[in-house]
């Protein structure tokens, strides 16, 4: 049964009001960072000052290597949260995505919701976002092209959520064709295509068979942050449920993807469970060109403002810099050449 524009829109509010809380995070699973340490360098020769995080995103360069992640779109609550958020990525000179457009296919009433990020964040790249499940469903690409369009977005996800799809009551967990329909859209789009987990994570192998259809980039989205099947439990009113802590840790994807830049060309994104200053070091030290981050940027946002949440990255990147220093890693290329040891090799 298809949902009411009404019934999509009070469900992204019903998801924004639950990841406000922290009731949504994974219940004993993590993201796998707490169990790595830095190797600390006593004859470090870096100079603090030289250290920069300055680079370049398709056609823009940015502050930091910092995503604001897909949070929200298609409803009013959201319209001010992305005016905010943009804000925030405008200032700061750092890429910022977009909720699902899921709504924004059958209906133009909350379209400013989404297109606010971008008139608010002219000089930054924006992705634009919609479901695997809506992709394997279009007839033909042009409505998922003109997503694209209204948002006049550097690049584009496909989010990929089965266990959520699975789970929620409106679920459509119909993915059959969608590696074929990935490679359509690849070939037809004018932007790049990512993808991006929602926090179960992506295993080496669904990489590669990714980056052979040329993608370019992937978002490993891992088990340790918000979990979406924790959500959509909630939601459904349910007591108990086995797949709440399902996924992949966000360190172990990271470690398995990584090496495959020896043989594709894409961006690794390392989000899932990025929540201190050391889980996005440990994001970077395990080979992510971006580290991205969601539900404590949104809490932050709604709780302190938009002063609170550039403090907040701006001190994740000052840490990040004296890590680097300790290591003697002169930039994130550095930090990724073998300066982190599992914990349990220590002793």
């Amino acid at each position: 049964m298809t949902e009411s524009i009404k019934d999509i829109s009070k469900r992204k509010k019903e998801h924004i009001d639950l990841c406000l809380t922290d009731n949504v995070s994974f219940k004993s699973k993590t993201s796998g960072f707490e169990k790595y340490e830095f190797i600390h360098n006593a004859i470090t020769e870096v100079d603090l000052s030289k250290i920069s995080f300055k680079t370049k995103l398709f056609s823009y360069n940015i502050d930091y290597p910092f995503l604001i992640s897909c949070m929200t779109g298609g409803t009013s609550e959201a319209e001010l949260i992305n005016e905010r958020l943009s804000n925030v990525a405008q200032n700061l000179k750092i890429p910022i995505g977009v909720g699902s457009q899921r709504q924004a296919l059958e209906n133009e009433k909350f379209h400013n919701s989404y297109k606010i990020i971008r008139k608010n964040a002219s000089a930054v790249p924006v992705f634009g976002n919609i479901g695997a499940a809506q992709l394997v469903q279009s007839k033909d690409l042009n409505s998922i092209l003109k997503l694209i369009d209204m948002l006049e977005a550097d690049a584009f996800y496909i989010h990929l959520n089965p266990l959520q799809e699975l789970i929620q009551k409106e679920g459509e967990p119909h993915f059959t064709g969608l590696l074929k329909k990935l490679e359509k859209l690849v070939n037809k789009s004018n932007v790049p295509i990512f993808i991006k987990e929602v926090g179960s994570g992506i295993s080496k192998s669904a990489a590669i068979k990714l980056l052979e259809i040329g993608v370019k980039g992937i978002d490993v989205a891992g088990a340790g942050g918000t979990s979406w099947a924790g959500v959509e439990i909630l939601r459904n009113k349910e007591t108990q449920n086995p797949f709440w802590d399902w996924g992949l840790p966000t360190a172990y994807c990271l470690k398995e993807i990584y090496p495959l830049k020896k043989k594709f060309k894409f961006h690794l994104i390392g989000s899932g469970g990025i929540n201190t200053a050391n889980d996005l070091a440990v994001a970077f030290a395990l080979g992510s060109d971006l580290v991205a981050s969601a539900r404590i940027i949104l809490q932050t946002l709604i709780k302190n403002g938009e002063e609170d949440v550039t403090a907040l990255i701006k001190g994740w990147f000052d840490y990040l810099k004296k890590v680097m220093f300790l290591t003697g890693s002169e930039n994130l290329n550095e930090l990724r050449k073998d300066k982190i040891i599992k914990k349990e090799f220590l002793f």
